[in-house]
């Protein structure tokens, strides 16, 4: 799974970052985490406000810094979605 944290370098932009950190770390998975910021890339995820969260190219969070619990729940529903066959059995 990739996180993107995409932002251009504002404070709250680093606390998302930081909290996106914080909630990798303590669900223990294999999570590749990237800060976006140029404004063009950020643009192409269709983002206009920042900060904004994407997992694998899909935006989550717009505008806003969620606390590391949301973004636990966040990472956990995609982890979740990753480990199924599409209709909820777990993958043999």
């Amino acid at each position: 799974m990739k996180v993107q944290i995409l932002g251009t370098g504002c404070p709250k932009c680093h606390k998302l970052e930081a909290n996106t950190l914080k909630a990798v770390k303590q669900m223990g998975l294999d999570i590749e985490v990237v800060k976006v910021t140029d404004l063009n890339a950020i643009m192409n995820f269709g983002v206009m406000m920042t900060p904004a969260l994407a997992v694998d190219g899909q935006v989550k969070t717009v505008g806003k810094v969620p606390d590391v619990a949301e973004i636990t729940s966040i990472l956990a529903t995609e982890a979740a979605a990753r480990d199924t066959c599409g209709d909820g059995r777990p993958i043999p």
